[in-house]
């Protein structure tokens, strides 16, 4: 592979600053005995990632004391890089007032129609991140929704 296009990781920072950058994720929890992901919107709230949710599995699988894991990652045209930030940690339940009202201040709303009354904070125990540049597409043969050919059309 060429030395120009393997990856790095991220620092600890740069982990954070993308997960702060980003609303949505998917979030990784074991549902009866196996794992199930699911897409949420959320705020970085005290360097723990907040979402809120209805009743329900990912309730369920999220108020469990059993580890999570939660991902965001993005491509960015111009530098013809990918970037995938991982966080590992556990789900808990926010029943402070004080904490949803601070979750909610920085944007927290749901996307999804229906109530969504559950806030969960997932707080990282590790924190993993990678940036690396993508291979240039071929035109002719890769989909048009491919995000790298932006930078070449």
């Amino acid at each position: 592979m060429n030395e120009a296009r393997k990856g790095h990781e991220l620092s600890f920072d740069d982990c954070w600053d993308l997960l702060s950058s980003a609303n949505v994720g998917r979030l990784a929890v074991i549902v009866e005995g196996h794992p199930e992901i699911f897409p949420v919107n959320f705020v970085v709230e005290r360097r723990s990632i907040v979402f809120r949710t209805g009743a329900g599995t990912k309730l369920w699988g999220s108020a469990k004391e059993e580890p999570a894991a939660f991902e965001i990652d993005g491509y960015e045209p111009t530098t013809e890089e990918a970037w995938s930030v991982v966080a590992r940690g556990g789900t808990a339940l926010i029943d402070s007032v004080d904490e949803q009202s601070a979750a909610d201040a920085l944007g927290l709303e749901p996307w999804e129609p229906g109530a969504k009354a559950h806030y969960v904070r997932l707080s990282p125990k590790a924190l993993t991140g990678r940036r690396f540049r993508v291979n240039a597409p071929d035109i002719w043969k890769t989909r048009l929704s491919d995000q790298r050919r932006a930078s070449f059309e």
